[in-house]
């Protein structure tokens, strides 16, 4: 086991990998007017568009304390999900010339797509701050957990990218799948609506929703950056262990996902 830490961690591998970041980084928005802009311009049309729609029109969050910036937390984070799992589901494929070519361990590829989508959610976690601070959300200590939060979506998002990128390789219409996938797990997951609006008509459905980690994440975060008034697993569920299943379902993801990706990544070079 000591044997291999420095060989994954090692002087090559790393500047390989901090390279990779820069090309994935540049790249992404070469070409466009507007550049850079579109890591922070993306998520708030949606959030945009959202707000007007189902605020202002069908009066959804009155009963939320600073229901835009909750709903601008939850777009945000969304966003970050879809666009690191579409990114790193394809990120083998898109890289299938430089597997070709060198050898190198290839999950390189997989966290340097990501991490692109991890640059922008750091930007736009700024953006919320400055938009909750000018909506009157009062700073407080637990603004210091929302970083735990943000590894665990993120350790969530590389689960799904290492598993759906290997079987990509194979099968390239894994892509097309998730992206419906995506579309239908929207509406599954309170990014819109509040969870006590769920909760009122059923509190199975509810608790269910909350063991969801994309949902236990965004209400976490809610909880913690806008308003203590948001529902979590950790106020909702009684025994420790049901608080901690989005955690384990993370954690046991990552795992396999990784053991899959080591095991069918010696054979990429073949079937890229």
């Amino acid at each position: 086991m000591g044997t291999r830490i420095p060989k994954v961690f090692n002087k090559r591998n790393r500047v390989l990998l901090k390279e990779l970041i820069k090309t994935d980084f540049k790249l992404r928005y070469q070409g466009s007017v507007l550049g850079y802009l579109w890591a922070v311009l993306r998520p708030m049309l949606m959030f945009l568009i959202l707000y007007i729609v189902f605020s202002k029109f069908l009066r959804f969050g009155a009963d939320i304390p600073h229901y835009p910036v909750y709903l601008l937390t939850g777009t945000v984070l969304w966003s970050f999900f879809t666009e690191c799992t579409a990114q790193g589901i394809h990120s083998i494929v898109m890289r299938g010339d430089l597997i070709r070519k060198i050898s190198f361990p290839k999950w390189i590829i997989v966290i340097s797509t990501t991490a692109t989508a991890l640059i922008n959610l750091a930007i736009n976690i700024g953006v919320i701050i400055i938009f909750a601070l000018a909506n009157g959300v009062t700073p407080s200590w637990s603004w210091l957990l929302v970083p735990l939060s943000i590894v665990e979506l993120y350790a969530l998002s590389l689960g799904i990218s290492f598993l759906f990128g290997a079987v990509n390789v194979k099968f390239r219409d894994i892509g097309s799948i998730w992206e419906v996938l995506v579309q239908a797990l929207f509406y599954a997951v309170p990014i819109i609506y509040p969870v006590s609006m769920v909760a009122g008509t059923s509190i199975l459905a509810a608790r269910i929703i909350l063991l969801n980690p994309i949902a236990q994440v965004i209400q976490d975060v809610r909880h913690n950056l806008v308003t203590s008034e948001a529902i979590t697993t950790w106020n909702y569920y009684g025994s420790w262990w049901s608080k901690l299943i989005p955690i384990m379902i993370v954690v046991i993801l990552l795992i396999v996902a990784s053991l899959y990706f080591r095991k069918k990544s010696k054979y990429f070079a073949e079937e890229v």
